[in-house]
């Protein structure tokens, strides 16, 4: 009997002696997170439910109340609530999100010609700010429709499930949306009260953080939070729209907060989505590094950008073939040391004459959704098919062309090594062309190196230019950080247009008469005038300006806005998407934006 209980003590020791082996052996298996998900449910269901009852409260003050500063505090207390899940509602209801938050503007759905009616906040906003007792109608009708979008986040949040990964990237891309949109005051564009919400934003994201972490004691999770709070801090001792210093919080708060996230998330171990998206997986903030990736911009996977495809498309661009009379090339009209615009009011046409339009720059045109002034072409190899084949501008056949380099048998060496096969396709010319516009963008300027952490990269003068023109001037509501065009962070998916109501020229005498997009809609009112919204990104290279060539100088354009365009020198705009409100920057406000615009230029 003794010697059975030593031997059992001892294989009992021995057992637990192996267990710890084991363990320190293996990685510890992770633990399921369902229960820190349906917490986070939790959460959006709670902030989701104080929306519904304070919108019912509001809907009950409109029975009785006339006065615009009780029923702005009452608006105002709404958006707070809806900054809470703004994270969640713009990621898995990107719809909802819209129609609660959009901007006050018709959306277009180009594939039905159809025009959609803007709803939600942002319309209210305009109809408190302020409020007279005419509106009273519609704002009771805009409360109901937010009180339907309620509704739906409640049954979708109820009844889905949600991971890790995604919670993680619905914040991630929350941080971004505020590095642009937010930080712009882009959806306050009434009441500026932005800079008043951000810092409830940024406490949901902290929460969130924490709620997901299965760790409590993450470094990483402590250094993020302490980046919040102190961004928090900065944000309350700062709240003026007009004077606040984007320029230092940016750098220091928002890209760090990105940088660090991306600590988070190797900390906790999080996967990957499998969405392609144009900002990388791996980019620390919008600044860093190869941050982008063109293929979110291409029309399919066979049109995948690639460095030897883009080297074949130069010769291409280069190559005076492409014309019909073989003495026209792509570079003719766009030149390198012009960021590929041509410096002429307009281009010559073949026959000597003037061409409709301005030449664009090309350096950044591989993030848009929309080429041309008129966005006619989505994608930059349709874009390639129309200037190749226009009387005016080259005059060629595709078809043409692609037999022409078939007989070339150094193309043909070239197309074969990188598209495999024994012929040259019109498709492969296309998407030649179209990855060596891809190639252009550098992302190497001033401005992109004080953003990556060098406060000595710009000037004290174009820092405060850079602040004026996300504050005082609301030029960043349109040119969004950091592309500068208007393709719309975070998700970089969409290209706004906008009617500005520009004029013939410099003068302002008259409005211009060409109709934009709206040539190709002329039933939809609210495309007439309308215009692609292109990047400031080696703005100073590209002179003469807009699409028309009618603003020879930047100080000719900045006196064209801050008049309020062209309304603001008495044009009658239908529908007019910049504000017609005098900016009233003064003339050394003014140098500094145009200072700070020049930072923009690539090296």
């Amino acid at each position: 009997m003794k010697f059975t209980n030593t031997f059992l003590t001892v294989l009992a020791l021995a057992v637990f002696s192996f267990a710890l082996v084991l363990k320190a052996c293996y990685p510890k298996v992770e633990q399921p997170i369902s229960e820190d998900l349906v917490s986070v449910k939790k959460e959006i269901l709670q902030i989701n439910k104080d929306f519904n009852n304070q919108t019912t409260s509001f809907l009950r003050l409109m029975e009785t109340e006339n006065n615009s500063e009780t029923l702005q505090t009452h608006f105002l207390r709404l958006r707070i609530t809806y900054k809470k899940m703004e994270w969640a509602v713009e990621y898995f209801l990107p719809n909802s999100a819209r129609f609660i938050n959009g901007p006050a503007i018709p959306e277009i759905e180009a594939a039905e010609n159809m025009v959609i009616e803007p709803e939600g906040l942002q319309v209210l906003e305009e109809l408190v700010y302020p409020y007279e007792p005419e509106n009273k109608a519609e704002v009771i009708r805009q409360l109901k429709k937010l009180l339907s979008n309620s509704g739906t986040i409640e049954t979708h949040f109820t009844t889905i499930s949600i991971d890790k990964a995604q919670v993680f990237d619905a914040i991630r891309q929350e941080v971004f949306r505020i590095t642009s949109l937010g930080i712009s005051g882009f959806d306050t564009p009434v009441s500026a009260s932005h800079l008043e919400e951000m810092p409830v934003t940024l406490e949901s994201i902290g929460k969130i953080l924490t709620m997901i972490s299965k760790n409590k004691e993450n470094i990483a999770l402590e250094k993020i939070t302490k980046k919040l709070t102190a961004a928090k801090i900065f944000l309350k001792k700062n709240p003026d729209p007009q004077t606040f210093n984007y320029a230092q919080f940016l750098p220091e708060y928002l890209n760090q907060i990105s940088a660090l996230l991306l600590d988070f998330k190797s900390a906790e171990k999080i996967k990957d989505i499998g969405v392609v998206r144009a900002l990388k997986k791996d980019a620390s903030s919008f600044f860093a590094l190869g941050a982008f990736d063109v293929n979110a911009f291409v029309p399919g996977e066979k049109y995948q950008f690639s460095a030897e495809k883009a080297s074949l498309g130069k010769k291409l661009f280069n190559d005076p073939q492409l014309s019909k009379s073989n003495d026209r090339s792509c570079a003719s009209c766009h030149h390198s040391e012009k960021a590929f615009s041509d410096g002429k009011v307009k281009s010559l046409s073949l026959e000597g004459g003037e061409l409709s339009r301005n030449t664009p720059s090309l350096s950044y045109s591989a993030f848009q959704h929309g080429q041309f002034w008129d966005m006619r072409r989505e994608d930059l190899e349709s874009q390639t098919a129309d200037v190749i084949t226009n009387k005016d501008e080259m005059h060629g056949n595709l078809k043409d062309i692609a037999d022409k380099i078939n007989k070339n048998t150094n193309y043909v060496k070239e197309f074969n090594v990188v598209f495999g096969g024994e012929n040259v396709d019109v498709w492969q010319i296309q998407n030649a062309l179209a990855s060596y516009i891809r190639s252009l963008p550098q992302f190497n300027s001033d401005f992109d190196e004080f953003m990556r952490g060098n406060p000595k990269a710009i000037s004290e003068k174009q820092k405060e230019g850079f602040n004026l023109f996300v504050g005082k001037a609301k030029c960043a509501s349109c040119h969004f950080i950091p592309l500068f065009n208007g393709t719309v962070p975070p998700d970089f998916s969409k290209t706004e247009q906008e009617i500005l109501g520009i004029a013939a020229n410099f003068h302002n005498k008259e409005l211009d008469n060409d109709k934009g997009k709206g040539k190709f809609s002329s039933q939809i009112a609210f495309l007439q005038n309308s215009f692609k919204t292109p990047t400031i990104r080696n703005i100073e290279k590209t002179a003469p300006y807009m699409h028309n060539g009618g603003y020879q100088t930047l100080e000719q354009v900045m006196e064209f806005y801050n008049k309020g365009g062209g309304k603001g020198f008495g044009f009658k705009v239908e529908n007019q998407t910049l504000s017609e409100n005098e900016l009233k920057l003064t003339y050394k406000e003014t140098a500094s934006i145009i200072d700070f615009m020049r930072s923009l230029n690539d090296h």
